[in-house]
């Protein structure tokens, strides 16, 4: 993740890995994601209605599919690196890793 130089509360865009990004690739973790949309394991976490990242309650149907590490970065599409996310969550993280938000945070604190 690189901040713009143009600072001013610039959002932060991220170099892509062109092995990540390759479309073979891309298919074959939405597939092996799809699967597991479709297993118990999955809905057992959408039952639980928890949100990884926030830790609030929802309904099933208020919870995406995220991949922690996401796919455009080099994760894979396991249960390892997949939980249930609110969709604020989901999207507010875009493609962050859990290294990128640590280094989010740090910033901040160094800023104070």
């Amino acid at each position: 993740m690189h901040d713009c130089p143009g600072g001013g509360g610039a959002k932060p865009f991220f170099v892509l890995d062109p092995a990540h990004t390759n479309p073979k690739r891309t298919k074959r973790e939405r597939e092996k994601a799809r699967k597991l949309k479709a297993s118990d394991w999955w809905r057992k976490k959408l039952a639980a209605g928890i949100c990884h990242y926030c830790g609030g309650r929802f309904s099933a149907a208020e919870l995406t599919m995220d991949h922690i590490v996401p796919v455009a970065r080099g994760g894979e599409s396991n249960r390892a690196n997949i939980v249930p996310s609110c969709r604020p969550c989901n999207q507010a993280k875009r493609l962050e890793t859990p290294v990128d938000r640590i280094l989010r945070e740090l910033g901040k604190e160094r800023d104070k």
